[in-house]
């Protein structure tokens, strides 16, 4: 483990650029980013009421109007939106209304590729999955989302999205929603806490795992994308931060071509060798801080077939470290590449959403959109504020935009 530490270490020594002006002065780069955007929201039905009116002047429209702005600003050319509430007509709302539509002078983005599919989350059961001695079916409420597939008050709360300005090629596109826990060898279910019964059921993704091929330039890139479930909210079992891990390690082991693997059409086996991949989303595990189950994200920092030496930073986010104070102060990890601002007690500021392309793709860029408060843009991160409680507490989202940037030779 020391080996493996002292590595790390010098992985994360290479940081990028923390400035957002380079959002804008690319040439021939493809900019891949991830975003964690907090567009949930607390009944079904009601993103799709929201996106389809956006003029309306109200805590709802003007998170989404903000998100939108931030999108904008990062102008990525494909961006995987985690905690987007699964409707396909929301999925277009939101490209036609709200990143269409420049907000506050920033530049409208269109994105005619999309593509989203069902997630676990808010899908009963039917079995007592938190012990607590009531099997739930009631949606809408906390003993309801424990009880569910993935945590959600109904189906598809908390999906996730993709928007591309390349073509997706949607015939070859892998979703692993249905995939079991118990199918993953060597797994963590911690089976004194789950019968055997539900332990038969039981699927691995807490949202889902998708495979999504993009045409760019005449070559087909992998975009992995995932939002594994926090490694909290559980007990000493500690089912969550073992679920968390091997959502993580599903990609470590699907990009080595591991054949355990089958997708929700029955095609078998993982990734083929020699293929280009970026893995995105919020994977909610920070390598140094937090409550993750035998350094997670680690399965993928090291990982001999990804590339980590370019370490998305920005220095508001060191700054924000630096003003909350609290568990911030005993990090081990550099705040330079927190993505996510959490509770200042704990625990503290945290870096949880990875952009991380195959190892031999050339990175030209990354960064985190977290302005320092000087910067006219930090209105679009701020601070926790409770007049945007009913949106997570936050103008946009406690979670960054982050991106990367690819040599894309055409």
């Amino acid at each position: 483990m020391k080996l493996l530490s002292t590595a790390l270490a010098a992985v994360l020594l290479v940081t990028a650029p923390s400035t957002v002006a380079s959002a804008h002065n690319r040439d021939h780069d493809l900019r891949i980013a991830t975003y964690n955007l907090s567009l949930n929201r607390p009944a079904e039905g009601l993103l799709r009421e929201h996106l389809a009116s956006p003029d309306v002047d109200d805590v709802y429209r003007r998170q989404a109007r903000n998100v939108a702005e931030v999108i904008q600003r990062a102008a990525p050319d494909i961006v995987l939106l985690n905690e987007f509430d699964y409707d396909p007509e929301a999925v277009r709302l939101f490209a036609d209304n709200f990143l269409a539509v420049p907000q506050n002078g920033a530049p409208a983005q269109r994105y005619p590729y999309r593509f989203a599919a069902p997630s676990n989350t808010g899908i009963a059961s039917g079995f007592d999955l938190n012990n607590n001695g009531v099997v739930d079916t009631t949606a809408g409420d906390q003993a309801y989302g424990d009880d569910s597939f993935g945590f959600g008050l109904f189906p598809g709360q908390y999906g996730m999205v993709v928007y591309s300005k390349y073509p997706i090629d949607r015939h070859h596109v892998r979703t692993f929603q249905k995939f079991k826990w118990r199918d993953m060898p060597g797994n963590l279910i911690p089976a004194d806490f789950y019968s055997p019964e539900e332990q038969a059921v039981l699927r691995l993704s807490s949202k889902s795992h998708w495979d999504v091929p993009i045409r760019v330039g005449g070559k087909t890139l992998h975009l992995l994308v995932s939002h594994p479930t926090p490694p909290t909210f559980d007990g000493p079992e500690d089912r969550n931060g073992r679920r968390n891990h091997d959502e993580i390690r599903f990609w470590a082991d699907y990009v080595r071509g591991k054949s355990y693997f089958y997708d929700d059409q029955g095609l078998r086996g993982g990734l083929r060798p020699g293929a280009a991949f970026v893995i995105a989303g919020d994977q909610n595990a920070d390598p140094y801080d937090g409550d993750s189950y035998d350094n997670a994200i680690r399965q993928l920092l090291s990982h001999p077939f990804v590339n980590s030496r370019t370490a998305p930073a920005a220095d508001g986010a060191a700054e924000a470290a630096t003003l909350q104070g609290g568990a911030n102060l005993t990090h081990k990890g550099d705040p330079h590449l927190d993505t996510a601002d959490f509770a200042d007690t704990a625990p503290g500021n945290l870096r949880a959403d990875y952009v991380l392309p195959r190892r031999g793709l050339k990175v030209t860029g990354a960064g985190v959109f977290w302005p320092v408060q000087a910067d006219p843009l930090s209105r679009l991160s701020g601070v926790y504020d409770p007049r945007w409680s009913a949106v997570n507490g936050f103008p946009t989202s406690d979670h960054r935009l982050v991106w990367l940037d690819l040599a894309n030779r055409r």
